[in-house]
């Protein structure tokens, strides 16, 4: 029987939180770029969360004046995210999530760059995964 690796372990019980506790969908395990043969530095997740997860800090206002409807629910079209999964051991840089952001293909929807954020999951031993939003880059704070 083939081993599976420990990048691959990861992946798969990310994928499942991910299914059946926060019900994303449209979820894909990539070990390569969707866009060329590059393989990337760890196998990364796709998916699709029930609703947006961020909005940057300049969109904000914009968003709650244009898209409040009648009920006060403001319009949350999901994005597809990538998600990076870890374990607590692992021990990470800055120059480290800089590479994994750099193996990142341009994305294939309206935004022709690679994407500027990720979300990072965090294994434990335990089977607790903790998700945390990483930006490539400085992100000024959002207006709460």
């Amino acid at each position: 029987m083939a081993e599976v690796n420990h990048g691959q372990q990861l992946a798969d019980r990310v994928l499942d939180n991910l299914k059946y506790q926060h019900d994303w969908t449209e979820l894909q395990i990539l070990t390569h770029a969707p866009t060329n043969p590059e393989p990337l530095m760890r196998p990364m997740l796709t998916g699709l969360p029930p609703r947006r997860l961020y909005v940057h800090p300049d969109d904000q206002a914009a968003m709650v004046k244009s898209s409040a409807i009648a009920d006060g629910k403001i319009f949350d079209t999901p994005e597809v995210e990538w998600v990076l999964p870890t374990h607590i051991a692992e021990k990470w840089t800055i120059k480290a999530f800089a590479a994994v952001f750099d193996s990142l293909p341009a994305q294939l929807s309206s935004h022709p760059e690679r994407p500027k954020r990720i979300v990072l999951a965090i294994v434990h031993d335990d089977s607790t995964i903790v998700y945390y939003v990483l930006h490539d880059g400085i992100v000024k704070p959002r207006q709460n």
